[in-house]
């Protein structure tokens, strides 16, 4: 499981705009192969920062898959005129620690 996190500044002003592009944004996400859940998130101590959350099989999903698709077009033309700068998207890896305490 590859977990995508895109980090999202946001004119102020435009939360409302944007909370509602992201879910209007949610099925086009949820049907594209190997997605596996998104989740959105926004920073308490800076209500202009957002944190995308998607779940993704393999990387090639979302850089390949998604990225070349229709629906990522249609994503960001939902949300993209609320951006105060460039997403900056990384891709992380759940590290097995063992067994919990």
């Amino acid at each position: 499981m590859i977990i995508e996190i895109a980090e999202l500044h946001i004119k102020a002003g435009e939360e409302a705009a944007f909370e509602g592009g992201v879910a209007n944004a949610v099925p086009l996400f949820l049907r594209a192969k190997g997605c596996h859940g998104v989740e959105l998130h926004q920073v308490i101590e800076s209500p202009g920062i957002y944190r995308l959350v998607v779940r993704w099989e393999t990387l090639e999903n979302h850089m390949v898959d998604f990225r070349n698709s229709e629906d990522f077009q249609s994503w960001r033309a939902l949300v993209a005129g609320t951006f105060a700068a460039p997403p900056a998207v990384t891709h992380e890896r759940i590290v097995d620690l063992g067994p919990s305490v």
